[in-house]
């Protein structure tokens, strides 16, 4: 057994925003800041497809040396514009962890309803969104994977005890 490499995310993160990118903190992370317990080894963003933001995700990319995970190293990988217009979604290695942008994110409408259901975090000393639990939970009810059937359980009791949270006003 292998064990996943650390994620540092911050550096991740810090490009992303520095370049203007759109985009939403989905996944494992978007899970811990919610609350949840399980870990996760890297970092899952939603991003917006409008073509401006495309071209701000392209620079966001080329600092952080992005290689496509899981690819044979001689296969020839050009990350611009049509690249990602072509792919949509993406899995990269990068030297401060696995990172993976989704243009498209099953059991969610559009990115523009995810964005507007989404949420300010912290995250490495940046404000960055993140997704609903809400939200969550349909993704993970999509992927329909053993471990996200579990994770499905544990968010779900995430969010009624934010239900109750704002019930009684405290959030």
């Amino acid at each position: 057994m292998t064990i996943p490499p650390r994620l540092d995310a911050g550096p991740i993160i810090d490009a992303l925003t520095d370049a203007g990118v759109d985009f939403v903190v989905i996944g494992g992370l978007a899970g811990t800041l919610q609350g949840s317990s399980y870990p996760t080894y890297d970092l899952d963003v939603a991003y917006s497809r409008e073509q401006a933001n495309m071209k701000r995700m392209v620079r966001a990319l080329e600092p952080l040396e992005v290689t496509l995970s899981n690819a044979p190293s001689d296969l020839p990988f050009v990350m611009d514009e049509v690249t990602i217009a072509n792919g949509s979604n993406f899995t990269f290695d990068t030297r401060f962890g696995r990172f993976d942008i989704l243009g498209h994110v099953p059991g969610i409408a559009g990115f523009d309803e995810l964005r507007e259901h989404s949420q300010v975090a912290r995250l490495d000393g940046r404000e960055v969104r993140i997704a609903s639990i809400d939200h969550l939970i349909a993704m993970k009810r999509a992927a329909n994977r053993t471990k996200d059937k579990l994770m499905v359980e544990e968010y779900l009791v995430i969010a009624d005890e934010q239900e109750r949270a704002r019930r009684r006003g405290d959030g």
